[in-house]
């Protein structure tokens, strides 16, 4: 690509990704208020209906028995949603402010902040540093806000989340869309290499991008490499595989396959072997293993290791990429 196309390319890309982030948010924002105008339902229907008490049992048993198709309404979801507006439904501070933030993100700050001036001080932190499931649950479970209350000027906390897309790419959204099942491993997967992506060429130093979903031929039979690069400094081709799940061992036979498929047919004669970095997003952990040639000194791995982007840094955001993928288990009554 030329290089004076590149700037005009870029606004375009950057128009593309806040489309969709402005996107995303529009349908949390939707989603937000429709459990308010549902919990709102409920609690005065509650108060005012035959059925007392058990009128949420009652509708959730209905939902569940007439409309099989519409998920995310079941006995306890709704509890929460009646929880939720009976919360916030006199806080003036909270109410224009409760569709900024993710549903999962709510339940949190309702379950782990017991005073609403806790609760109303965790809305806020979230809108302003834009606090991802994990990074919320870390901020509460360290108890950030008495910690807070102690030392008023203490700074607050920086955010460490660079993915806009993975923010809002809630659970709960996803089941509000009733997209098919099917939907959450690979298309999840898929935006999880393109945020990767992004924040490769942002950290790693010397990263072309080449390619995702790069065809490699051996034989008669297609392979494809999740996401391709070029490191400038290293004259390498590096390969980058996300796999959902525990690390197991084939994983690195697998690799190997493709870097001899690189070498041989695609690196170029003054070019160094190719390299593998194989990402795993399993239940308690996350694994980054490097694959390189064996034909490479000590001396050298070492030096290419320094240069490639610090495998603690791939696993944490490994790690805040992992979110997307956490299944929305339907809660026992």
């Amino acid at each position: 690509m030329s290089g004076d196309i590149v700037p005009y390319a870029n606004k375009i890309i950057t128009m593309i990704e806040q489309a969709r982030q402005n996107t995303l948010q529009s349908i949390n924002a939707e989603l937000i208020r429709l459990y308010w105008s549902v919990g709102e339902y409920l609690s005065e229907e509650s108060a005012n209906s035959t059925w007392g008490g058990s009128f949420v049992d009652v509708t959730a048993r209905y939902i569940k028995d007439n409309c099989p198709g519409i998920r995310g309404f079941n006995r306890r979801s709704l509890y929460r949603m009646r929880q939720f507006y009976e919360t916030y439904k006199d806080n003036e501070f909270v109410s224009p402010l409760v569709t900024q933030i993710s549903w999962t993100n709510h339940l949190l700050i309702m379950s782990g902040a017991k005073s609403i001036q806790e609760k109303e001080f965790y809305i806020a932190l979230c809108i302003k540093e834009k606090y991802s499931k994990r990074e919320l649950e870390r901020q509460i479970s360290s108890g950030y806000y008495h910690r807070y209350m102690l030392a008023p000027k203490m700074p607050e906390p920086a955010n460490d989340s660079h993915s806009e897309n993975v923010r809002f790419l809630d659970n709960y959204v996803l089941e509000f869309l009733d997209l098919p099942d099917k939907f959450s491993e690979s298309d999840l997967k898929r935006t999880i290499i393109q945020n990767l992506k992004n924040f490769i060429l942002e950290i790693g130093r010397d990263f072309t991008y080449v390619g995702d979903e790069y065809r490699v031929q051996v034989g008669k039979s297609d392979y494809y490499i999740d996401l391709l690069f070029y490191h400038r400094e290293l004259s390498c081709l590096v390969a980058f595989e996300l796999k959902i799940g525990n690390f197991q061992p084939e994983y690195l036979g697998k690799m190997n396959f493709y870097l001899e498929a690189l070498d041989r047919e695609y690196k170029k004669i003054d070019e160094n072997p190719s390299i593998g970095i194989i990402l795993c997003a399993g239940k308690d952990d996350e694994v980054v293993e490097v694959a390189m040639s064996r034909s490479l000194s000590p001396t050298v791995v070492a030096e290419y290791a320094l240069k490639l982007i610090d495998k603690k840094l791939l696993e944490q955001k490994l790690r805040e990429f992992k979110g997307l993928l956490e299944n929305s288990e339907q809660d026992a009554p």
